[in-house]
C-alpha cells in the first residue's frame, strides 16, 4: 500500500491560455508551488445558476507541499477571475523521493519556515 507524502497536487481551470499561464507563473514566483503545468484547451460541462453550460477552459496542475496548500488556495482565489473557481487538492501517495523533496524545497523560499 502506498504511503501518503506531504506533497499535494492541485488543479484549477480558467477560461483562457493567458490567464492559465499567469496563474501558473504567479504560484511558482511566490514559492507557493514548485511546478505548474498548463494544458488545454479542454471542454468543461457544468451547471451554473440553474443552467447547463459548456465552455472551453485551460487546466493548471500545481505541485506543492501540503503545508503551503492554504496559502496557495488563498492566492488562487484572489487571482482568479471566476466567482467560484475550481481548486481541488489531491494528496500524493508516492513517487520519486528526489522529486518530492524538490517540491518541498522549492516551496520553502521567500521566508517560508
Amino acid at each position: 500500500m502506498a504511503e501518503r507524502t506531504d506533497v499535494v497536487r492541485v488543479e484549477t481551470t480558467i477560461d483562457d491560455r493567458e490567464g492559465a499561464e499567469r496563474l501558473a507563473g504567479s504560484v511558482v514566483e511566490h514559492h507557493l508551488a514548485a511546478c505548474a503545468q498548463v494544458s488545454g484547451p479542454i471542454r468543461s460541462f457544468y451547471r451554473w445558476e440553474g443552467a447547463v453550460h459548456s465552455d472551453e477552459e485551460w487546466t493548471v496542475v500545481i505541485k506543492t507541499a501540503a503545508d503551503r496548500l492554504e496559502d496557495l488556495v488563498a492566492h488562487l482565489v484572489a487571482a482568479h477571475p471566476y466567482d467560484v473557481p475550481e481548486i481541488v487538492a489531491v494528496p500524493v501517495t508516492g513517487g520519486n523521493p528526489s522529486y518530492l523533496a524538490w517540491v518541498r524545497d522549492e516551496t520553502r523560499g521567500s521566508g517560508v519556515a
